[in-house]
Formats: C-alpha cells, structure tokens, sequence
C-alpha cells in the first residue's frame, strides 16, 4: 500500500492488516516501542474545514514522532490557480507526506501520481475512506468481528459515506443496505461495479429490519449548503429514531460519523442513549489513521 486515496482502491488483505494495526495502536497508545513517522514532516493541505479529521491526524503524526505542518484553503488552493500536478512536484521535494481533505477526487489522485510521496484522503465529495477504517474498526471492536455483518446507511444514499460503504462491502463480504429516497440514492452503475451483497431501496422499515448496525450522516453535506432547504424537504422520515431502532436487531449499534443535527438525520433521545457508541467511533479515527500512517511510512535513507 502506497497511498490511502480510497476503499476501492483497497483489497480486503489492505483492511485487514490496518484493523490489526489500529488496534495495536489503540492498545499502546503513549508505549509504542518505534516512532515510524521519526524525523519527517507531514502537510495537512485542508480546503474543507474539519474539527476531528484536523485534530486527530495531527496528534496522530506527533504521536508516531513527525512534525506536522497545517496549510488551509487559504494557504493552497488545491485545483485552482498552480496545476495541482505542480503543487504536487514541489511539496513532494519537501515534505514526507500529506494528508489531503478536499472536493475533488481527482485533485487527491493527481496529487498522489505527481508528489511522489504518500498520499492520504481525508476526505472527498468521493469518498471518506478513513471514517470507515475508523467505522469497521469500531464496529470489531464492539461485535467482535466483522462477520454476518449487516449495515443499514439511512438518509443520503449518493453522498460520500454511503459510497465508501458500498466499496467496503464489496472487499469484506458483508451486506450492505442503503435507505434513501430515489434522487438520494447510489447511481445504479456504481453499486453494479462495486458486486456484493448491496440494497437499495427508499423503505427504511425493510432496510433496517434486522440490522446490526444503524448508520447516518448529515443531510446536507459541506459545499451543498445551497440545497439545504430541498434536501431537508426530501429526507424527512430518513431518520434514526425510536421506531427504526425497534425493528432492527436487538442490540443493534447506532453510528454517526458527525456532526450531528439532532432531530434532522437522528433524533436526541436515540444519540444519547448510543453516545458511547458514536464517541468511541470518533475516538478510533485516531487510532485507524496512526494506523494508516505507520504502513505508508517510508525510512529515511
């Protein structure tokens, strides 16, 4: 593994090992015998604003001993003005590695072609891949294992969590469904390309029936905040709530990767009595990205 750029650029054996690490990382938090990231410098390059993705890799690079250096949107403007190819070239000369929370998959990609230096997606209007490394491991943590496994994603079906979802169901085995209205669903090509055990249907009662895992995230993601008003309209009843819950398996973890707006996508009462579950999941960001960042270290000469 060269890069972090995506789950479907991943194979199963790829997760798996990062589970393993992530777990050891949880475990010696604060005792680790080697510091990977020892003498190097790793560039937080943000034109999405973020509190947890912020806040967890760079104390996860200090941890694993590196300096870490912030650039936001006002510093570097990732696909406007400088090609992001050049952009690419010269941070590559200079620092380690980077950490990139962006729009567009392709600025990631191209920067991890031409940088050559290791690339981290924290985040694209694609995918998030590592909330769901930080997600499988929560839920591994708190099932015991991944298998028999069956999520159901509620309320916006094409944004970037329900996306990274398909593609870790199709690499681990476990089922997948989707709940959201037709206009918020996974384009159908994707979930054909994507195989495995995928549903999609706009009926959250069926999706949630029997569930392990209950899962949502905001309505209105960052850069839509102009369609607020129709995407509320839309989504009313795609809710974690009360009723959802008592179809789904007795026991059943709620997840949000947050923020959260209480009483929009879940409602109070229902995070509240799983906030144990949710912070955890947030807490394991730390972990799964210490993870990621100890495998794509590279020595220095």
């Amino acid at each position: 593994m060269k890069h972090l750029l995506s789950i479907e650029a991943l194979s199963p054996e790829d997760i798996r090992r990062i589970l393993e690490v992530s777990a050891i990382m949880k475990r010696d938090r604060g005792h680790l015998a080697e510091h990977p990231l020892r003498h190097q410098c790793w560039a937080l390059l943000f034109s999405k604003s973020s509190t947890r993705t912020r806040v967890s890799f760079e104390v996860g690079i200090r941890e694993l001993g590196g300096d870490v250096m912030f650039l936001s949107s006002a510093d570097i403007q990732l696909g406007r003005g400088e090609p992001i190819k050049d952009t690419a070239r010269v941070l590559g000369r200079m620092v380690h590695g980077a950490v990139i929370r962006t729009f567009a998959q392709s600025d990631v990609d191209l920067f991890a072609e031409f940088s050559g230096i290791p690339t981290i997606n924290a985040l694209t209007d694609e995918e998030h891949p590592c909330q769901i490394l930080a997600d499988l491991f929560t839920i591994q943590e708190l099932r015991g294992s991944l298998d028999d496994l069956k999520i159901c994603f509620i309320g916006d079906g094409d944004c970037n969590m329900p996306r990274s979802w398909i593609w870790a169901a199709a690499r681990l085995g476990f089922e997948l469904r989707i709940a959201a209205p037709e206009k918020f669903q996974p384009p159908k090509e994707l979930v054909e390309r994507a195989g495995g055990k995928i549903i999609v249907t706009d009926d959250v009662r069926a999706a949630s029936e029997g569930a392990d895992v209950l899962y949502t995230d905001v309505w209105v993601s960052m850069g839509r905040e102009e369609e607020a008003a129709y995407r509320l309209a839309q989504l009313q009843g795609y809710q974690i709530n009360d009723a959802t819950l008592a179809v789904a398996k007795p026991g059943a973890l709620v997840m949000h990767c947050l923020p959260a707006y209480r009483g929009k996508e879940i409602t109070e009462a229902v995070l509240e009595a799983h906030a144990a579950t949710i912070f955890q999941q947030a807490e394991n960001r730390l972990h799964a990205q210490k993870a990621v960042l100890s495998l794509l270290a590279r020595p220095l000469p």
